[in-house]
């Protein structure tokens, strides 16, 4: 059996552009893995392939690693599999942690012989436009539909504190409020409140930001409570719900988190992670 770890990602900016004809918005994003991931464990199966699920109420139909091995047979000979897949990353967070599992599917298939980089990277585009970026992780400049991926200069310095209220946000319906609320964008973080190595870049804003607050005003509230406590900026991942803030060490980041347990369903302080999926 090898297992294989899923990273969480967070949007440190994500700068949305109107939808395209075919109705997805172009972006431009700094994206960064951080050290929280599911896990998902893989041996030879018999006759089908089976997908255990720990720690999540979701069923096998609401995640995308039978989706993602289904999509990788059309290009590459994968014999039936048993995966057990370990949740830790909540959803509806704006981490990535469906795409995240659907990358480490078809990265576990590339490291055991059964597909090659180039079928790899041809079905990460059909599954989901974040799945590719998760094959590289680490710091990363982020555009088109989210499926051009450049390296950026690695980011250090800091760590973060992550939390998720006890509700979220559908990413589609997010982007449908944002085309109706006609493209607003997000306020950027002053570059006084961010770790040096994230100044005088990008604006470092969340432009789905005003329509998460639209959709469910209650994520303000909890900015605002989170912010209060931490006396620091707290910005939003994705289309939410999961929010985090910069620290400038892990230990900070770790107090910080577990200053707001009670605002909260779940935290983390963590560190920035260098790659994306990985075996451990």
């Amino acid at each position: 059996m090898s297992v294989y770890e899923s990273p969480a990602k967070l949007n440190l900016s994500l700068l949305v552009s109107p939808p395209r004809d075919d109705g997805y918005h172009p972006i431009q994003s700094l994206v960064q893995t951080i050290e929280w991931c599911d896990r998902l464990s893989v041996e030879p199966g018999e006759g089908a392939d089976s997908l255990d699920i720990v720690g999540s109420e979701l069923g096998v139909d609401d995640n995308l690693v039978l989706n993602a091995l289904s999509a990788l047979r059309e290009h590459a000979r994968v014999p039936p599999l048993a995966l057990t897949l370990e949740k830790d990353l909540p959803v509806e967070a704006g981490l990535g942690g469906g795409s995240s599992n659907a990358a480490t599917m078809l990265a576990a298939a590339e490291a055991q012989g059964w597909a090659s980089s180039e079928a790899v990277a041809l079905t990460a585009g059909k599954v989901g436009a974040d799945v590719a970026l998760f094959l590289v992780g680490g710091s990363m400049d982020v555009s088109g539909i989210g499926d051009l991926i450049e390296p950026h200069r690695g980011l250090d310095g800091f760590a973060v504190a992550v939390v998720v209220p006890d509700f979220g946000f559908s990413t589609a319906e997010v982007y449908r409020r944002w085309d109706e609320m006609e493209g607003p964008e997000g306020d950027a973080v002053p570059d006084t409140q961010l770790p040096p190595s994230l100044r005088d870049q990008m604006p470092m804003r969340n432009d789905l930001l005003p329509a998460a607050l639209d959709i469910d005003p209650r994520i303000g509230d909890f900015m605002a409570d989170v912010r209060q406590e931490w006396g620091t900026a707290v910005c939003l991942t994705g289309s939410g719900s999961a929010c985090f803030g910069y620290f400038s060490s892990v230990e900070e980041a770790e107090h910080a988190a577990s200053a707001v347990i009670a605002l909260t369903s779940v935290q983390r302080g963590t560190t920035l992670r260098p790659n994306g999926v990985a075996p451990l």
